[in-house]
């Protein structure tokens, strides 16, 4: 059998079985163990608005649900979205300790919505003064003169986190 060419049809489901991966691949992409609502935007529409929940894991007491839109066979998602955050467990006072704590805080979520480097990024922003947990939503990319952007708020009063 050895230097006997394949059967005819051998290159062809091969490369039938290489395109099937590859669709797989791609639609599997899609999928995202944060996922909790996709809602449709019509039936002549390609775009959807994708719900996501992220809990905080440096604070797992606090999780984020993200609304944006999904624009299929499109190069880039629409920039605009929505974050609403709520405590949804206890807060420690070590939780506190070990987060930035600087103006800028940090980045806790980032997801791609562009081939063209536009990224949203969900971050993190301790206000001490007033012991509050904020998160900002926010895409990397300017659109139409301005950054889309969205903010929610977590205060730590009536946790043990709170400090007098």
């Amino acid at each position: 059998m050895e230097g006997k060419p394949p059967p005819i049809g051998y290159k062809m489901i091969k490369k039938y079985n290489m395109m099937l991966l590859l669709f797989a691949g791609l639609t599997l992409i899609g999928c995202d163990k944060n996922s909790v609502g996709n809602v449709s935007l019509g039936l002549f529409s390609l775009k959807d608005i994708k719900l996501d929940s992220m809990v905080d894991p440096k604070v797992p007491g606090v999780t984020c649900h993200i609304a944006s839109i999904d624009a299929k066979l499109s190069f880039s998602d629409p920039s605009d979205s929505s974050i609403s955050c709520r405590q949804t467990g206890i807060i420690t006072p070590q939780m506190i300790a070990h987060i930035d704590q600087s103006s800028n805080g940090e980045i806790v979520f980032a997801q791609s919505k562009s081939i063209f480097f536009k990224t949203m990024k969900v971050r993190r922003i301790f206000d001490k003064k007033h012991q509050t947990l904020m998160y900002l939503s926010y895409t990397t990319k300017e659109i139409n003169g301005s950054f889309k952007h969205s903010l929610s708020t977590i205060p730590l009063w009536g946790t043990m986190a709170y400090q007098k």
